[in-house]
């Protein structure tokens, strides 16, 4: 049986100096970055590629990161060139890098290029997050702030740190109230559920997975999980 084709989620193409070239130079290519609600995939991936290079940025460069993102989340004119790089719309004689997020079966992981040095993909992100209209940039700034301060693997545990969502599933991440309705049992054409009928939704559910009463135990505990993180997303 041939193996299922992982479906990229989220893509976003560098275009960077190579390490023997003496000048610093970085360039922006093709970009899939589904945004809507914010920060959406496309800003979880840009907080992870933050979250993967930065450690390995000079600590020296570290303040001025900080500074520049603030600058871009206010809209301000930043002056080239930024931390040492320079950006052009030429790619000539420039490599490549791609980051994506990707689902595999459900699982939600991501895929780094390891060419160009950490610096250049940081700011990379920061470039693609300048391109974005100033209500989601307002969003994503603190998400790319926030995975900063990441240390650990890049898997459900730093989803959640970034987003709040406890929930890493893909129609969790995109469309958090149709995905907590559906966990939650509502009918379809559910729209606004009161807190009571959320609440109580909420207790028939929990007493259905649980083991004690039938529940798989295996995945009793993804399953309370899903469900306290539904209730919250509706009750919020």
């Amino acid at each position: 049986m041939s193996k299922v084709q992982a479906e990229v989620l989220a893509e976003v193409e560098f275009w960077h100096s190579r390490p023997i070239t003496p000048t610093r130079r970085l360039s922006l290519g093709h970009i899939i970055l589904p945004i809507d609600p914010a920060p959406g995939l496309g800003g979880v991936l840009l907080g992870a590629i933050i979250a993967q290079y930065v450690g390995d940025v000079h600590e020296d460069m570290i303040p001025d990161v900080h500074r520049l993102i603030g600058q871009v989340e206010r809209g301000e004119r930043i002056v080239q060139p930024r931390l040492r790089h320079r950006y052009q719309a030429d790619r000539h004689g420039l490599g490549r890098s791609v980051h994506r997020m990707v689902s595999d079966d459900g699982d939600v992981h991501f895929e780094f290029s390891e060419t160009g040095a950490p610096l250049q993909h940081v700011l990379g992100a920061i470039y693609v997050l300048e391109r974005l209209d100033e209500p989601v940039r307002k969003k994503i700034a603190p998400i790319l702030l926030r995975a900063m301060t990441w240390r650990g693997p890049l898997g459900q545990l730093f989803i959640t740190y970034l987003t709040g969502n406890e929930s890493s599933t893909i129609s969790a991440l995109t469309d958090p109230r149709a995905w907590a309705l559906e966990i939650l049992g509502f009918p379809a054409g559910t729209i606004k559920p009161s807190k009571r009928e959320v609440q109580a939704r909420f207790r028939d559910c929990l007493r259905d997975v649980h083991p004690d009463h039938g529940g798989d135990e295996g995945s009793a505990g993804r399953s309370i999980i899903d469900l306290s993180e539904a209730r919250r997303v509706l009750l919020s």
